[in-house]
């Protein structure tokens, strides 16, 4: 179902694919807001599912699990790329899916990805498709070194082979066995994301753009303001709301850039509120979960705009818990730090455990010591 001109007000339901800690914030703001919550996660100890109203056990693609969401609620979001087309075909028949079914299929498919913004005239850095024995059949233009990615079920640098040549392709090609995109490297100024909210109707807001640093492929910082030139960041916003309104999007959407030698490069889409958003929980008017339910229930969309001078977040990883509890006291002494934790079972290498937001000032100087501070803060957390 797509939906009409009426908004959807509380105590309405809204369903919720997945169980993660972006779904655990999109529910909370949708309790707040006087929203009934339900999830579906085949996880029993998924964080959403502890702050959701119901929580459905159960495989994404259940059919009496989809049947009991499309039945109780007015809207049906989800929280991750993944979710079976089918399944989000079969909602839609009865219920409003926002985004819709189409716009995820594309931002889940590296290959599709790719070919939709090469057909909307968005640049992207220079890419190939093959797949194992296959390979590129002779078609690669790519000049190496290169990353060969899988087309899906890959995020935070899982199913990705770094390459320096085409025989390297080939070994990595083979090894992944399944379609991938082999994209060329290309010089890197920075990394930015640009958080853009849609309403079925066409009204959007943008966020103030992130600049995002990476460690063995996993997002580690994120500061905002992003240290680009004022023209640059308004071009990213620009082209986001481009993208989002080619794609009919509704809901929030991240869209991940290269900047690379001043030029833009668009990297991927996240169809849903993104880790490089997480600051505007404590630094912006509204934030990115708050601003989804607005999005996707057809409310007014509520300011993006920042509430302190600068902000700087880092992503807390399993690996903190490696010889126990990590010791908050230093963070939780900062007036400035804010400590969020994401109620999951078990801290494993690499898992997204948390973050930590530092507020600062505005300026140059007041950006710097803002990340400074949130990486000083986040390496106390070992001196336990």
């Amino acid at each position: 179902m797509t939906a009409g001109a009426d908004p959807i007000v509380p105590p309405a339901r809204i369903g919720m694919l997945g169980g993660g800690q972006l779904g655990r914030y999109a529910l909370l703001a949708a309790r707040v807001m006087g929203y009934g919550t339900v999830v579906l996660d085949p996880d029993p100890t998924a964080p959403a599912g502890r702050v959701a109203d119901e929580h459905v056990v159960a495989t994404y693609d259940d059919p009496g699990a989809l049947d009991r969401l499309a039945a109780t609620c007015a809207v049906v979001t989800t929280e991750f790329e993944n979710p079976p087309a089918a399944a989000l075909e079969r909602l839609a028949r009865d219920v409003v899916v926002a985004p819709p079914a189409s716009a995820v299929a594309v931002a889940q498919d590296r290959i599709a990805e790719k070919r939709f913004l090469a057909g909307i005239g968005v640049p992207t850095a220079p890419f190939t498709v093959g797949r194992g024995p296959e390979r590129t059949s002779g078609t690669d233009s790519i000049v190496y070194p290169a990353i060969v990615k899988t087309a899906r079920l890959g995020y935070d640098g899982k199913g990705q082979r770094s390459v320096a040549s085409s025989a390297e392709r080939d070994a990595a090609l083979d090894e992944l066995a399944v379609e991938c995109v082999v994209e060329q490297r290309v010089p890197l100024d920075t990394e930015i994301s640009v958080l853009v909210a849609r309403t079925v109707d066409g009204r959007t807001v943008v966020y103030p753009i992130a600049e995002n640093h990476h460690v063995a492929g996993i997002l580690d910082l994120t500061v905002v303001p992003a240290r680009v030139s004022p023209g640059l960041a308004a071009e990213a916003g620009v082209l986001a709301v481009s993208i989002a309104r080619q794609l009919q999007y509704v809901g929030v959407l991240a869209v991940e850039m290269f900047v690379s030698e001043g030029r833009l490069l668009v990297n991927e889409l996240a169809p849903r509120p993104h880790n490089s958003g997480h600051w505007t929980l404590d630094a912006a008017v509204t934030d990115q979960f708050a601003q989804q339910v607005r999005a996707i229930c057809g409310l007014a969309l509520g300011s993006p705009d920042l509430t302190t001078g600068s902000v700087a977040m880092v992503n807390l990883l399993g690996d903190l818990w490696s010889g126990g509890e990590p010791g908050w006291s230093s963070a939780l002494g900062d007036p400035d730090a804010r400590l969020h934790l994401y109620g999951k079972a078990a801290a494993r290498r690499g898992r997204k455990m948390g973050h930590l937001t530092v507020l600062g000032d505005s300026g140059a100087a007041g950006v710097d010591d803002v990340v400074a501070r949130a990486i000083e803060l986040r390496a106390g957390l070992l001196r336990r």
